[in-house]
């Protein structure tokens, strides 16, 4: 499998999606991904650079595989992020309730997504925002309703999360996957004869097989 950030195929693959996770360094990213990927919570890790997981699931009767791409979110790695949007068919942008600055960064997370998509929320790819770490929340500085807010504003659907109670994890990359399966089917357009497809708008990001 590869993933290219260009259309080098004019058929997508239906069973095979990828997904690009987003946000600050410390907001759970990895957790968050390798209890859904693995069904475990890890406390103690190395901060990632770039990892990749994959989950086969069955969504609506129809099986799918997930691969999911898990990225730093330190500013060091910000020459990076381009390279990691354009391999995405979908994201994941994810903050930490219990950090303002994570979640007033997620918005520049989502404007480079439109910048590397060449979109803006009108058309761009499907996006899944996460309010992470509700199990801290005698910690929270992010209300839900913020949340919730900035979710409408991004044209998202939002989540609150908890790696370590395992709430929402499953539920959001589902919903994720519904919601590419939507979208690809409104953006590429397949001839009755299945020979060929041609999209109406070329798009970037997609997950093809080779």
């Amino acid at each position: 499998m590869r993933c290219f950030s260009h259309m080098l195929q004019t058929k997508i693959d239906k069973s095979r999606y990828c997904i690009t996770v987003l946000g600050d360094g410390g907001s759970g990213k990895t957790a968050v991904t390798i209890m859904f990927t693995s069904n475990h919570f890890v406390e103690y890790y190395d901060p990632t650079i770039e990892s990749n997981y994959k989950r086969q699931i069955v969504v609506d009767d129809q099986a799918v595989i997930l691969e999911i791409l898990d990225t730093a979110g330190q500013d060091e790695f910000t020459a990076m992020q381009s390279q990691w949007i354009s391999f995405g068919n979908a994201f994941v942008l994810l903050y930490d309730i219990t950090k303002r600055a994570s979640f007033d960064r997620t918005k520049n997370f989502h404007h480079k997504i439109n910048m590397v998509k060449d979109c803006d929320v009108r058309n761009q790819p499907p996006i899944v925002l996460l309010g992470n770490k509700v199990d801290l929340e005698d910690q929270r500085e992010v209300s839900t309703e913020e949340g919730e807010e900035l979710a409408k504003e991004l044209k998202a659907t939002f989540f609150e999360t908890s790696a370590l109670a395992n709430t929402n994890i499953s539920e959001a990359f589902i919903e994720l996957t519904r919601q590419i399966r939507v979208y690809y089917r409104l953006n590429v357009l397949v001839p009755e004869n299945g020979e060929k497809a041609e999209t109406k708008k070329a798009k970037k990001g997609l997950c093809i097989l080779l």
